[in-house]
């Protein structure tokens, strides 16, 4: 039997309580709290369950045997785990004394087909008019920043919006976790590895991101910015990467330039506040900001705003480009992204790029020559 079968046996074995959760295309997330307490998401939506592991030395059991499979180790010296399971779902673990109620166990399930801008539409997360103006932003090569809270969609967005690079390009891609699926075939995909007992050092995402710019990237893709790396990021955004993506936690746009600014003071290059600001500000030409309905558990696209550099005071300059409007649909009021009016700056590169046949529904956005 090959390793990844045995892998995939012995892991069933131990997580049966949840496994019909992990199978349940309609669940997004289990949550287990305890030996006693499981909650799943569906549909945006939390759930308690009434599954349960048989004790907490099974629930224990279970996470060791997930930490040995991926080869990283989970102790009282090392409470913390990252995984993903066979299918790419994403693992997250902690045991006591970090955890007061006894092991926690998350995971994050991800479809097995990644999901598209197209899908997006769909669901009524995203319209057609901002999907084409999304598309068309990422083939001018702009650095865009997907910001939103935790289990709002940013990485489902993010990969949805990387099937607008170009087939031609050479994608690097880097993660804590690994978790994007890019439909491109000349696609790298770099991961953090903790350090271990047998491997002191480790790899960080800093390592991993300078690496990366050895490799003769045409886009670097890191799918979340939540250190020090904010700065090699930025650094390399101004310095000729452009077309980068990452994501970010942030409840809005001015926040999320904030956030990316706090984050590189955090490396170890010393920095006075008023040049990382300006950096940032020179980096990040668009921030798609997200949000989660607390009514209907929705995931959607709540303002696409255009960075526009530092005003006299250095402050950031930001122009909403879409931004959520109320409207009224079949007797009942709604809201659905539509266009502020306000064009963004670079609208002439469109043609100077030679790539206004991709207007089809946003014409009033691009100004011709």
């Amino acid at each position: 039997m090959l390793r990844t079968a045995i892998y995939e046996a012995s892991l069933r074995y131990f997580l049966a309580p949840i496994v019909p959760f992990l199978e349940d295309a309609t669940i997004t997330e289990v949550m287990v709290n305890g030996a006693d307490s499981v909650y799943i998401e569906r549909a945006g939506r939390i759930e308690p369950t009434r599954v349960a592991f048989a004790s907490e030395d099974a629930l224990r059991s279970a996470v060791n045997n997930l930490a040995q499979s991926v080869g990283r180790e989970i102790d009282e010296t090392h409470p913390v785990l990252d995984a993903r399971l066979p299918d790419g779902s994403r693992v997250h673990a902690i045991i006591p004394p970090s955890s007061r109620q006894g092991t926690c166990l998350t995971i994050r399930k991800f479809s097995r087909v990644p999901l598209t801008l197209d899908d997006l539409v769909d669901f009524g997360s995203l319209t057609e008019t901002a999907q084409e103006f999304l598309e068309i932003c990422v083939r001018l090569r702009k650095n865009i920043l997907i910001s939103g809270g935790t289990g709002s969609g940013k990485t489902s967005l993010l990969g949805a919006m990387s099937e607008a690079v170009p087939e031609e390009e050479r994608i690097i891609v880097i993660e804590d976790t690994n978790e994007l699926r890019l439909h491109q075939k000349h696609c790298l995909y770099l991961e953090v590895q903790p350090a271990t007992r047998q491997q002191h050092t480790g790899l960080d995402i800093r390592q991993l991101f300078r690496a990366s710019l050895r490799m003769r990237p045409d886009r670097i893709i890191v799918g979340e910015v939540r250190g020090g790396e904010a700065l090699d990021l930025i650094q390399s955004m101004i310095s000729g990467h452009t077309g980068s993506l990452s994501t970010v936690h942030a409840s809005s746009a001015y926040d999320a330039l904030v956030r990316l600014e706090t984050l590189s003071l955090m490396s170890d290059v010393e920095l006075p506040v008023y040049v990382a600001r300006a950096q940032v500000a020179s980096a990040i030409h668009l921030i798609v900001q997200l949000t989660r309905s607390p009514e209907d558990g929705l995931r959607r696209v709540s303002r696409i705003t255009e960075a526009r550099g530092l005003d006299g005071e250095n402050r950031y300059q930001l122009c909403d480009l879409f931004a959520l409007q109320v409207a009224q649909e079949v007797g009942r009021y709604g809201v659905r992204l539509e266009p502020t009016g306000q064009p963004p700056s670079f609208r002439r590169e469109l043609y100077e790029l030679g790539m206004q046949a991709r207007v089809r529904r946003t014409s009033s956005l691009w100004e011709a020559p």
